[in-house]
């Protein structure tokens, strides 16, 4: 029996007495072999050790891989456990896969998307990396990138008009002028912190969804002529109820308290729902609170949860469309206010 060593197309085809194209073929175009023959050269590889030929030298060949990295703006344990990213990723793959496209998720806290450039086709990147330093490189590589929620002059971009989104939301959770405000942020500085925030002023609006929804909530409560307080900004680093607890407790026990919360995702909103009624007060009536996403989850609250719904699953088809027609061009997805009964 010959033992296994390192066979390539070139010298299994020396060792079965056959061409190289024969090879190729009983591999990658079987009807141009007859099946009796297609067989016994496959059963010849196989008792060979030799599985087929180089899917990378192929790939090189041919100048595309069949696979898109995804890039996610956080870690991957972290982004798979999200309801809004999972509906997101769901989305891009049922597009790829009948595309005969696999995906490579790639961490937004990498150092590095040349780490993998050179085996993909191209980036679909989801929101705002964690690592500034990949926008960069996003900007300047040649391969294709379609991004979302956030732009980088590649033209071809997804994105929800967040900063209207929030504005319609908050219009609806704020009366009167008199109303007291506060806002649960998310990621709204780079820091892994629960915290207040007190220098809004500076943020750069275009460079994440939570600056742009930040601008929304700030022109609705400017316009309802209510004085934000400048404690009552809160940053929270993870869209979990860990952290939003810290900051919905905190916000709940200062003085004068806030009758108003408007929250950054579904998630903080629900978990400063509940914190709200280990409190026993009463929402809508002494505090009303709105989310950002509609989640299954929001609907299933007791009081339901107002939200700002954007379709997740139709941002991530978009996406792969843009990505596999090589278009150039934004696209815009509707949102909706779902009107719970917590404003």
């Amino acid at each position: 029996m010959v033992g296994r060593k390192a066979w390539t197309l070139k010298s299994i085809a020396k060792e079965l007495g056959v061409s190289n194209a024969t090879v190729s073929n009983a591999f990658n175009r079987p009807d141009q072999l007859s099946e009796k023959r297609r067989n016994e050269i496959l059963a010849s590889c196989k008792k060979l050790g030799y599985s087929g030929p180089n899917k990378a030298a192929q790939s090189l060949r041919k100048g595309r891989s069949n696979i898109v990295a995804l890039v996610l703006p956080d870690s991957v344990e972290y982004m798979v456990s999200d309801p809004v990213a999972s509906k997101f990723m769901k989305g891009v793959s049922s597009v790829l896969e009948k595309n005969k496209i696999s995906i490579l998720l790639f961490s937004g806290t990498s150092e590095n998307i040349n780490e993998v450039s050179d085996f993909v086709d191209g980036f679909i990147c989801y929101g705002s990396p964690r690592n500034n330093g990949l926008i960069e490189q996003l900007k300047h590589t040649e391969k294709k990138v379609v991004t979302i929620d956030f732009d980088i002059d590649r033209n071809a971009s997804v994105n929800v008009d967040n900063e209207q989104a929030a504005y319609e939301i908050a219009n609806l959770a704020i009366n009167s002028s008199s109303d007291q405000v506060a806002i649960l942020g998310l990621r709204l500085l780079d820091a892994n912190l629960t915290c207040r925030v007190y220098d809004s002023a500076d943020f750069e609006v275009h460079c994440s969804i939570a600056h742009q929804r930040l601008k929304g909530y700030k022109r609705a409560i400017d316009q309802a002529g209510v004085l934000l307080k400048t404690d009552r900004i809160w940053n929270i680093p993870e869209s979990t109820q860990y952290f939003a607890s810290i900051a919905a407790k905190e916000a709940l026990t200062s003085t004068p308290r806030p009758n108003v919360i408007l929250c950054m995702s579904d998630l903080i909103a629900l978990a400063t729902m509940q914190e709200i009624n280990r409190m026993g007060l009463k929402i809508p009536e002494e505090i009303r609170v709105v989310g950002f996403d509609g989640i299954d989850e929001a609907s299933r609250f007791s009081p339901s949860l107002t939200t700002v719904h954007q379709n997740s699953e139709e941002k991530g088809i978009k996406a792969a469309e843009l990505f596999i027609s090589n278009a150039n061009h934004s696209v815009l997805i509707p949102y909706q206010i779902d009107l719970g009964n917590s404003s």
